[in-house]
């Protein structure tokens, strides 16, 4: 009837012309964003202690970590260390660690926020119950002690 008919044309090709440009664009953006490590640990790794239950935080922004072992340093001397970012502290510096962590927190997210005890398997119990007490003392109450899990044994 009509003179003039459609005529189907073919889809053209998909133009993969510049996904490499935006692979590598979004390569460089996360290798610029990425944060590897933030703390350079003066202190042996500890090796955590085990449990059977364990739970992964969520906020990992909001958590603070306090490490307690033996010092790589043999200078610093023997026995138990804690660390606070990047320095060898004693007990008496935590409170200051916990207000300066607060300090460019919201108060919505200060309630949030996670005391994490990263302790060797052979730290002393009294050296924890230190950094404890002085955590209590700045209302720090919301607290994590890192452990690595291990299946149950069956009797």
């Amino acid at each position: 009837m009509s003179k003039f008919g459609k005529k189907k044309k073919p889809m053209p090709a998909v133009n993969t012309a510049s996904l490499p440009d935006i692979v590598f664009m979004l390569l460089f953006f996360f290798m610029v964003t990425t944060v590897m490590r933030e703390t350079e640990l003066k202190i042996e790794t500890p090796s955590l202690p085990n449990a059977t239950e364990v739970k992964k935080l969520e906020h990992k922004s909001l958590v603070s970590t306090i490490y307690v072992g033996k010092a790589k340093d043999t200078k610093l001397g023997t026995g138990d260390k804690i660390q606070l970012n990047d320095k060898i502290a004693t007990a008496d510096d935590i409170p200051t660690f916990i207000f300066n962590e607060r300090a460019p927190k919201s108060e919505e997210e200060i309630k949030y926020m996670t005391t994490s005890i990263k302790a060797d398997v052979e730290s002393s119990v009294g050296t924890i119950t230190d950094i404890k007490l002085k955590l209590r003392d700045v209302n720090a109450l919301k607290l994590s002690l890192s452990s690595r899990k291990i299946a149950e044994i069956k009797q």
